[in-house]
């Protein structure tokens, strides 16, 4: 194959990848997921520990 061909097969392969991995990100079946794992950082939170 001509190294022409490797890059342009190489490009497809890397779009269609981007694709399918903001295809996932954007799924109704991720939201929940994602929204608990946005509140970690506050549920993570210990009352009286400001000082560390």
């Amino acid at each position: 194959m001509e190294p022409g061909t490797l890059q342009g097969i190489g490009t497809v392969l890397a779009l269609l990848a981007f694709i399918g991995v903001g295809a996932w990100a954007w799924s109704s079946k991720q939201r929940a997921r994602f929204d608990a794992a946005a509140r970690l950082p506050l549920e993570d939170d210990v009352p009286g520990n400001e000082g560390h």
